[in-house]
C-alpha cells in the first residue's frame, strides 16, 4: 500500500494546463490506458481475461479461474497550446494507471488499481500597467490533483466463462478519491513605493478524502457460430460529498507579512461541497469470432467532472465562471484480432483503431455574458502484441485529441502509451502420479 500511494504522487501530471483551474481539475480517464485509447475510448463492453477494465466493473468476472492478472500503463502526453498566434508546447510522462485481479471463487473475481483521477497544474502571468499603482503583475498559479484508489468485484451471473452460452455479468466499484490541491494569485508590484501598495497573495489548499461508487452489467449472446453480439451499461449515482478547505490572504515584501484573511481570531479552515452528477453509460458491440470487432459507447451525464462549491463568506478567489450543463460523449472502436493459433507472429498481433467525440467537456461564462461550449475530439490507434504463448499481452498505443477553440484556448495533445497486462498462473493444484 505505501508503495501504490508514493507511485500516484509520483504520477501526478507536470503540464501547463490553464483549464485545470476549474472545479479539480482536468482528467485523462479513460484515454490514460493505452488499450482504451487506441480503441478511441471504447469501454462499456470490453473484457479480457488478460487485462483489467476498471470502468465497467462487470468486466472482471472474465478473469480465468487460475489466474493471477497483473495490468500497469505508462504515457508520454505532449501537448501544444494555442492562443491566436501564440503557441506554448510542453511534454511529461506519468504512470497511467497500475491494477491487477484475481478469482475468489469460480463465480466471483475481484480487482483492485490505483490511477490519477484529476490533474492541477498551471501558471500564468497578467502584465498591468495603470495609475496609481504602476507596473504589477498577477499570477496565478495551481497544482496537485485527486488519485482514485478502487476495489472492485465482478460476478457470472449466467455462463460463466463458456463462450458458446450467454453470459451475463455484474460488478461494482468502491472508489477512494484523495488528494491535495494549491492555488494561489499573487499581485507582484514592480514599483518602488510599496509604501500604499503592497505584494499580496490569495492561498487556499483543499483536501480530498472521499468515497464513491459505481456500478456495471455486461451481457453476451452468441449469434450462430461465428458472432457475438455484447452489451454493457454503467450507472454512477448523485453523490454529495464534504472537503476541507484551508484559505488565507497576506501581504508580505519589506515590511513583515501582515495577514489579511482570517481576521485576529478567526478560522481559516472550512469545509466545501464536492456532488458527484449522475452518469451512465451504455455500449454496444458485434464480434465475428477470431477475426474483428466492433464497438460503439454513448455517454450522459448531468455535467463533467465533479461540481465544487465553496462554503466561505470570504471568497478567496471571485465568483467561478464555471458552468455545469449537461454533457454527452461517443466513442466508436474497431479492432482486427489476431489468430492466437497461428504460426506467424504478425497475424497474433491485435490491431486497433477508434474515436471519440465528447460534447460539452467544459462551459465557461466570460465577461460578455456569453456562455461558451468547450467540446473534445480524438482518436487513437494501437496494438496488442502476445506474449508467452498469449497469456500476456503487450500494448502500445499513440493517440490524439482537441479540446477548445483556438479564439480562448485550445489544447492538442498527442499521447503515447505502453501497457502489460500480465496474466500468470498462480492457482493451479499440481497433482503428481
Amino acid at each position: 500500500m505505501l508503495i501504490l500511494i508514493g507511485m500516484s504522487a509520483s504520477a501526478q501530471n507536470g503540464l501547463n494546463s490553464p483549464y485545470s483551474q476549474y472545479g479539480i481539475g482536468m482528467t485523462n480517464l479513460p484515454y490514460n490506458m493505452p488499450s482504451v485509447s487506441a480503441m478511441g475510448g471504447v469501454v462499456y463492453t470490453r473484457s479480457a481475461f488478460n487485462s483489467i477494465n476498471p470502468f465497467n466493473p462487470a468486466s472482471y468476472a472474465s478473469i480465468g479461474m487460475e489466474s493471477f492478472v497483473f495490468d500497469m500503463g505508462l504515457g508520454i502526453e505532449m501537448t501544444t497550446l494555442r492562443e491566436g498566434d501564440a503557441s506554448l508546447y510542453d511534454a511529461d510522462g506519468n504512470i497511467s494507471y497500475l491494477t491487477f485481479g484475481f478469482p475468489l471463487t469460480k463465480w466471483w473475481k475481484t480487482a483492485m488499481g490505483i490511477m490519477p483521477m484529476t490533474d492541477v497544474s498551471y501558471r500564468s502571468v497578467r502584465a498591468v500597467t495603470g495609475e496609481p499603482w504602476g507596473e504589477m503583475n498577477t499570477i496565478y498559479e495551481g497544482f496537485g490533483g485527486v488519485t482514485q484508489f478502487f476495489w472492485g468485484h465482478g460476478f457470472n451471473i449466467l455462463g460463466g466463462n463458456n463462450m458458446d452460452k450467454a453470459q451475463l455479468r455484474a460488478g461494482f466499484n468502491v472508489n477512494y478519491l484523495y488528494g491535495y490541491i494549491t492555488r494561489a494569485i499573487t499581485y507582484d508590484f514592480l514599483g518602488r513605493d510599496s509604501t500604499y501598495f503592497m505584494d499580496m497573495q490569495r492561498r487556499k489548499e483543499t483536501s480530498i478524502s472521499n468515497f464513491t461508487f459505481d456500478f456495471g452489467l455486461q451481457y453476451e449472446q452468441p449469434i450462430g457460430k461465428d458472432y457475438r453480439l455484447g452489451a454493457g451499461v454503467t450507472l454512477k449515482l448523485p453523490r454529495t460529498m464534504t472537503v476541507k478547505d484551508h484559505a488565507v490572504v497576506f501581504t508580505y515584501g519589506d515590511s513583515p507579512r501582515d495577514t489579511v484573511f482570517p481576521a485576529s481570531g478567526g478560522d481559516s479552515d472550512y469545509e466545501s461541497t464536492l456532488r458527484q452528477a449522475f452518469s451512465t453509460g451504455v455500449g454496444l458491440s458485434f464480434q465475428r469470432n477470431d477475426k474483428w470487432l466492433f464497438a460503439l459507447d454513448a455517454t450522459f451525464a448531468s455535467w463533467n467532472g465533479m461540481e465544487y462549491i465553496e462554503n466561505s463568506d470570504f471568497n478567496i478567489f471571485g465568483n467561478s465562471s464555471l458552468r455545469y450543463d449537461n454533457t454527452y460523449k461517443f466513442a466508436l472502436g474497431f479492432q482486427l484480432l489476431g489468430d492466437k493459433s497461428a504460426s506467424s507472429y504478425l497475424r497474433r498481433i491485435t490491431y486497433s483503431v477508434g474515436g471519440h467525440y465528447e460534447n460539452g467537456r467544459l462551459y465557461l461564462q466570460f465577461n460578455d455574458g456569453v456562455d461558451r461550449r468547450l467540446d473534445e475530439w480524438g482518436f487513437g490507434l494501437g496494438a496488442s502484441l502476445p506474449m508467452r504463448k498469449g497469456k500476456s499481452v503487450l500494448n502500445l498505443s499513440v493517440s490524439y485529441s482537441s479540446f477548445g477553440t483556438v479564439d480562448l484556448m485550445r489544447r492538442d495533445a498527442v499521447m503515447v502509451g505502453i501497457s502489460i497486462g500480465s496474466c500468470e498462473s498462480w492457482f493451479v493444484k499440481r497433482k503428481f502420479n
